[in-house]
């Protein structure tokens, strides 16, 4: 699909966006350790600690904003306390790790047979956020995510392209990986794949056989699910609701429509590995049950993955699970909302399918993570073209604020600068970290988090560019607590790029790209706006910026000439704001 075609596509299924406006719990004062600290901390490692009495009469010291550790505190293991929703309980709770100041997380990863799509960008990059939270709350996270790379969809693609499976499947796990690098995702501790986990797979279907929760028909294996009373307490269903057809496949051999495959006989064409039954492969659900139990063991923390994955997948997980071990026990089902388009689950079928590769083609990856941040996991997110557009103009406006800060702290002695900042600074810097420690601790509100960054770019700005904010005591120290402040927060939520300057030119070729335009040609088209003013020709100097705005392209005049810079096209602002 071309870039021009792409966008109508994306246009045609517009929907306003909102953010997340819950406000998160009332504040108070909060001591959590620093991105940059080591798991195990000296007695020297730093600590941000906020107090709201901060700054209440003279300029505060470093050490009030980030003090040291000492003595009566009690520092032992992470902090805070982390609430997430648990699928299976169906409200918040507080997550108490199995193993103190330790905590593993399974998330069911990709079925590796195409290139990956919006949808799992936002399972990854939810899960990835959560894996990135726990690390700076001090957790050591064992992260396993799975690739399946024995399907029948991955065997019917590769039958269309006269391929290999496993070489197929292999392929696509590599795509999907570099999918996650571009989009700043963390690699898990561990990537387990289906097809070099078959000793472990048939271990635990024995295991379930011999437990009297399965049976064989022909070289098949199938799971009894009116063996497990506690069958559908994840989903909420009752077994008489799982007809079949729906989701099971139709089988006469079956005791119960529900049940279902844990390995399948070998069929012509298909790979398959010998097992105590005969030659198959696995059914889908029990390789995660197999792989969860290899690297975390029956009794783990978190499991996690899309909220379409909750019946049959992760239901047939607890009862495989359960059957093969009576102590298995998961702590939290953690699961993401759907992503719609135009109010509709996003599927091929219905045309409106997009994968990571069209949409980072035109707009910049960190637009995409921002963006999928931009509503509460648990919440469907509405995707169109004026939801990425906004969340680019952002990080673009994000990016540009801290560049000038960096670039004004750079010209300035660090050795002059004072170890102060004033008490509005300090409050600031406070309010904000509060803010972001209360709502990511409570279930991961990012969108609370992404609006608090309004304050401390704002103050920055200030600073900065106002004739009062360039008069201020303590302005260069305010300036630099407020980019690290800043900064660590962008770090932990992944979204801080390796260089504000390079991703800011990114944001610009992406921009230049959508409006089909070269750089050359706008600098034209200030040369000929220039020379329109200099002639008053009011008229056609107004027609060439507006022109430009038309295709996300606005012009900057200031003492020093004109300059431009990416945003949201013309016609898209006057829909937002229009917008009820």
């Amino acid at each position: 699909m071309g870039t021009l075609s792409l966008s109508l596509s994306l246009l045609k299924f517009y929907k306003p966006f909102f953010f997340f406006s819950s406000i998160p719990h009332s504040t108070r004062p909060i001591l959590f350790r620093s991105i940059n600290n080591k798991k195990k901390l000296p007695s020297s490692s730093s600590f941000f600690c906020f107090s709201s009495s901060v700054g209440q009469s003279q300029p505060s010291t470093a050490n009030s904003t980030f003090a040291s550790k000492s003595e009566g505190q009690n520092l032992k293991g992470p902090s805070p306390e982390l609430w997430l929703h648990n699928t299976m309980s169906k409200k918040r709770e507080l997550l108490r790790p199995k193993v103190e100041s330790k905590v593993g997380m399974y998330v069911c990863g990709v079925t590796a047979y195409d290139l990956s799509h919006i949808g799992h960008a936002r399972v990854y990059v939810n899960f990835d956020l959560l894996f990135r939270y726990l690390k700076h709350l001090g957790y050591e996270v064992s992260y396993v995510r799975n690739f399946t790379d024995v399907d029948d969809k991955i065997i019917a693609r590769a039958n269309e392209l006269g391929e290999d499976p496993i070489s197929l499947s292999q392929r696509y796990c590599e795509e999907f990986c570099q999918d996650m690098i571009t989009l700043n995702c963390l690699t898990p501790s561990v990537e387990p794949k289906v097809s070099e986990h078959m000793p472990q797979i048939i271990d635990m279907i024995e295991k379930i056989l011999n437990n009297g929760y399965a049976y064989i028909v022909d070289g098949d294996v199938y799971y009894s699910v009116e063996k497990f009373p506690e069958y559908g307490k994840l989903s909420g269903r009752d077994l008489e609701d799982n007809r079949a057809g729906e989701r099971v496949a139709v089988d006469s051999r079956k005791k119960h429509p529900a049940d279902f495959a844990l390995w399948k006989s070998a069929k012509s064409g298909e790979p398959f590995w010998e097992s105590p039954w005969g030659p198959g492969r696995p059914g889908w659900h029990i390789e995660c049950s197999a792989m969860s139990a290899t690297y975390l063991g029956y009794s783990f923390d978190i499991h996690g993955g899309g909220v379409d994955l909750v019946f049959p997948h992760h239901e047939n997980e607890i009862a495989q699970s359960c059957a093969a071990c009576n102590k298995s026990d998961i702590s939290l089902w953690v699961h993401n909302g759907f992503v719609t388009v135009d109010s509709e689950k996003m599927s091929k079928s219905l045309g409106n399918f997009f994968t990571i590769r069209q949409v980072v083609d035109i707009y910049h990856p960190l637009a995409l993570r921002y963006f999928l941040m931009g509503a509460h996991y648990r919440s469907p997110i509405n995707y169109s073209i004026i939801q990425l557009e906004s969340a680019s103009d952002r990080i673009f406006y994000i990016y540009e604020t801290l560049h000038e800060c960096e670039s004004f702290l750079n010209q300035h002695d660090q050795t002059v600068r004072k170890d102060s900042i004033p008490p509005d600074t300090a409050n600031i810097i406070d309010n904000f970290h509060n803010v972001f420690v209360t709502s990511m601790s409570d279930d991961l509100h990012t969108p609370v988090v992404l609006s608090g960054l309004a304050d401390p770019l704002k103050s920055i700005n200030d600073l900065l560019h106002t004739r009062q904010g360039k008069k201020r005591q303590f302005r260069i120290e305010s300036l630099a607590a407020l980019e690290k402040s800043i900064r660590n927060v962008l770090t932990i939520l992944g979204l801080l790029p390796t260089s504000y300057s390079k991703v800011l030119q990114q944001l610009r070729e992406k921009a230049l790209k959508r409006a089909n335009l070269t750089e050359d040609e706008i600098l034209q088209k200030i040369e000929e706006r220039a020379a329109a003013r200099i002639q008053k020709e009011y008229a056609k100097s107004d027609a060439i910026r507006k022109d430009l705005a038309v295709v996300g392209i606005t012009l900057m005049d200031s003492p020093n000439g004109t300059t431009w810079r990416p945003t949201i096209p013309l016609h898209l602002q006057e829909q937002q704001n229009n917008a009820p």
